[in-house]
């Protein structure tokens, strides 16, 4: 589904990631690891070409992202989903109309059918009661379960999740870590998921890739890259 091969970006004289190759397949869940700074947001936005690596490719089901015209680019990001750390709800919209605006923007359905899915999105994510309420008026974890409704009404093959539970107590980080993996068996999509949190990646991943130095320094299974006896490991998964 995703391949990235020997992909580099750098800003200026900071490498940032350095000869980066891994594959996702079709109906993965892939939880990226590394200490702030490390790439992996950077990582997620060479994927969708919303930063331009500076060597290497790309591919999404098949297709080169990396010199892909601009009118094909927009044509498969309706394809991928991308939730932001903030959830990135515009503070003017209701729930209702922030979920009805990617209908809008990229797709040709009726008032009637967007109603349908608006609905049907905020059941999935439990909050049916909140479709007219403003961002203000909702809690952090009110505000990333509608964040992930937006991000799924479009029903994408691939979903990008960059720190889906910053910011959440822990109680409700397992509750919406419990959503993500409930939605993404629903929907049957392939999630690349960028995360500090180490209870939502156990939650969530059935592989694991940690970036230090710029580049993969391991990836494995969760499982098992938990266990490695490596220093900077145990460190970061000291909990």
């Amino acid at each position: 589904m995703v391949e990235v091969v020997k992909l580099n970006k750098s800003f200026g004289d900071l490498s940032v990631l350095e000869d980066i190759s891994l594959k996702i397949e079709e109906g993965e869940n892939v939880v990226v690891f590394g200490r702030s700074g490390s790439g992996k947001s950077v990582l997620l936005k060479c994927i969708v070409r919303l930063l331009k690596p500076d060597s290497g490719e790309v591919f999404i089901d098949g297709k080169k992202v990396t010199n892909m015209k601009l009118k094909d680019l927009n044509e498969l990001r309706k394809q991928i989903g991308f939730l932001f750390q903030g959830a990135a709800l515009y503070d003017s919209m209701t729930v209702r109309e922030n979920l009805e605006f990617p209908l809008i923007r990229n797709f040709n359905f009726t008032e009637s059918e967007r109603e349908t899915k608006v609905k049907g999105v905020l059941e999935k994510v439990s909050l049916e009661g909140a479709i007219d309420k403003m961002p203000a008026e909702l809690s952090g974890g009110m505000k990333k379960r509608i964040g992930l409704a937006r991000t799924i009404i479009t029903e994408p093959k691939l979903i990008l999740y960059d720190e889906p539970t910053t910011g959440l107590d822990p109680i409700t980080s397992k509750e919406i870590s419990e959503l993500i993996i409930e939605l993404q068996k629903d929907l049957k999509v392939t999630s690349i998921v960028v995360t500090h949190d180490l209870i939502c990646a156990k939650i969530i991943a059935d592989r694991a890739i940690v970036l230090k130095d710029a580049k993969v320094m391991y990836e494995g299974r969760m499982d098992e890259i938990i266990k490695m006896e490596d220093e900077f490991l145990k460190d970061f998964f000291t909990v």
